[in-house]
């Protein structure tokens, strides 16, 4: 389809995702934290039904999955703080886990939370209802699960070549622990080691198909060297595991436009704008773009608007602004 006249080019579109910062941000940021929850019963087995899993800050909730078959929820990119988790679900009672906090010196944790069955309160009868530490998955042995925290530790003081020594032991004693080669993909990646990073990733995401972090991660490698099928199906991979996480699917947008998948951008930013997307009005720009390609520019001029009317200044802005205005002096086609 032709680009109407007086519209910015597609590679000129480069430029401006610079300014908007989306693709380029580094996997290994710590301003905000990954939170893997683990549901159990209290002989430790994983339940097997689905249920629902409330992320309560400041007592809000402020995200919301469901646990896979395996027992494990995840949320992604959680803003600093404190927080507790609610799990509600057929067969169970309604249990709210002990207060914990997201701490930026951490790329991920986890939180252990233990859930009785609604018909069996007395054979289950003890201390507690619930529990929550930063502990790893029940089936990482103590040892591994140790040497992880030692890792978190020298990460976040910026001791890389420790926090390797230490992610690689607990590999070497649990073979299977994603969370540990996600976060050496983190490492990799502060120390500029690009082809060690996508294989640390890859290692993760051979351990749990279903590991979000790592399949975002690696999605974002990719994006940079322009490998935006390879990307899509991992971003793909990683809405299906937390479907919840608005930044991954603000990700998936921009990949979508990039592939010329016009109107799966648009079904996305919808998406997205569906849901509590504060920070991420940039999505608005993307479908604005999308539009644009498929020569719907009254939609695209709507899509600009909802996003000044999310971000009204700033740089951002100001490019949203010009954008608009270049698509206005050629429509409408007719006055």
């Amino acid at each position: 389809m032709l680009r109407p006249r007086g519209l910015p080019s597609l590679q000129s579109f480069w430029l401006l995702l610079l300014l908007f910062g989306a693709f380029f941000e580094s996997s290994a940021q710590l301003q905000t934290g990954n939170i893997h929850v683990y549901v159990t019963y209290p002989d430790d087995r994983a339940p097997t039904i689905q249920l629902k899993v409330a992320l309560i800050g400041n007592g809000n909730q402020v995200g919301e999955t469901y646990t896979d078959d395996h027992g494990l929820a995840q949320f992604l990119n959680v803003a600093i703080g404190s927080y507790q988790v609610s799990i509600t679900g057929d067969g169970i009672q309604s249990t709210l886990s002990d207060v914990f906090d997201v701490d930026a010196r951490r790329v991920a944790q986890s939180v252990f939370v233990r859930v009785r069955p609604s018909k069996d309160e007395q054979s289950n009868a003890g201390p507690g209802g619930s529990s929550a530490v930063a502990a790893g998955d029940l089936k990482i042995p103590k040892n591994a699960s140790q040497e992880f925290d030692k890792a978190t530790q020298f990460i976040a003081k910026e001791q890389w070549q420790k926090a390797i020594e230490r992610l690689n032991r607990a590999v070497a004693l649990y073979p299977g622990y994603a969370q540990a080669y996600n976060n050496l993909g983190v490492v990799y990646a502060r120390l500029g080691d690009t082809d060690k990073e996508k294989e640390a990733l890859q290692k993760a995401i051979a351990a749990n198909s279903r590991f979000a972090p790592a399949l975002v991660n690696l999605a974002r490698m990719e994006m940079k060297t322009h490998d935006f099928v390879a990307a899509d199906g991992h971003l793909q991979q990683a809405t299906s595991a937390n479907p919840t996480d608005v930044r991954t699917i603000v990700l998936l947008a921009q990949v979508q436009l990039m592939e010329a998948h016009y109107e799966d951008a648009i079904a996305s930013a919808r998406k997205v704008h569906s849901m509590a997307h504060e920070s991420y009005a940039q999505v608005h720009y993307v479908a604005a773009r999308a539009c644009e390609r498929l020569n719907r520019l009254g939609d695209a001029i709507s899509e600009l608007k909802l996003f000044l009317s999310e971000e009204p200044s700033g740089d951002r802005a100001s490019a949203a602004r010009q954008e608009m205005a270049a698509i206005q002096k050629v429509w409408p086609p007719s006055r």
